[in-house]
């Protein structure tokens, strides 16, 4: 059993001979009112306070740090826990009647009153990586933290597929018509609930036009004189990278 402890959005390492690890014992005393859930018969709880080891046993990360200290299947084990605790925080009345919900299950809720049941929700975004020719699009929207350059990317609305969703988000962001859709993959997006699925397409037409509301930057870039690009831990980093592979020289 593993326990995966989280404060506000960094988790609680552990300092091994190896590196770290997610912790195998609590690593603070448990509250009485704390909510500890169960997770594939692993523990996720969150604290009030960092941890302050003083014998440098634990250490306070951010999450999305811990992709680079973790060993890949907890990194997403992680994910899934801050999602259900995340979760959690958010559904403590029902939405209906106001009541208050109580666990009915590891990942369901139902309402002490009325008996609705509620079970954690996915927020879907697509993702593409657009070509022509021996270029691609990168783009730097306005919410990016840093001066990288990412994919187009967005949310799907209700009664859409996720092909209408890409070509919608293209459209809107860029002005450009895209052809040759292709899935790529899907990823788990704790931050805090998301599911990024991922394409490619080809330029089709249209001429660039940003929509500034979004994007503050974009432009074709060939693999010689890309910007500053996403992190390994993302998708859009996965995809930037599988394209690279392609243009590299045969």
């Amino acid at each position: 059993m593993k326990y995966f402890v989280f404060c506000q959005s960094d988790i609680v390492l552990e300092h091994t001979s190896d590196g770290y690890q997610i912790p195998i014992e609590p690593p603070v005393a448990l509250k009485p009112w704390t909510t500890v859930m169960n997770v594939d018969g692993d523990r996720a709880y969150r604290i009030d306070q960092p941890i302050d080891s003083p014998d440098s046993r634990y250490e306070m990360c951010p999450l999305r740090q811990s992709y680079y200290k973790l060993s890949h299947d907890d990194y997403l084990r992680a994910g899934k826990c801050q999602e259900l605790l995340y979760w959690d925080q958010n559904t403590k009345f029902c939405g209906v009647c106001g009541g208050p919900m109580r666990f009915d299950t590891d990942i369901s809720k139902k309402c002490e009153h009325c008996g609705k049941e509620i079970w954690p929700q996915l927020a879907i975004a697509i993702i593409v990586l657009i070509r022509k020719g021996h270029e691609v699009l990168l783009v730097h929207a306005k919410n990016f933290r840093s001066d990288f350059y990412g994919l187009v990317a967005g949310f799907v609305e209700t009664g859409e597929t996720l092909e209408e969703a890409v070509r919608r988000e293209v459209m809107e962001e860029t002005g450009l018509h895209i052809t040759n859709l292709r899935y790529f993959g899907s990823q788990p997006w704790p931050y805090p609930c998301g599911l990024m699925v991922g394409f490619t397409a080809d330029y089709d037409s249209g001429r660039l036009h940003l929509q500034r509301s979004e994007l503050s930057k974009g432009a074709w870039f060939d693999k010689d004189h890309l910007p500053h690009i996403p992190e390994k831990l993302s998708i859009a980093r996965q995809l930037i990278d599988y394209w690279l592979e392609e243009e590299a020289p045969r």
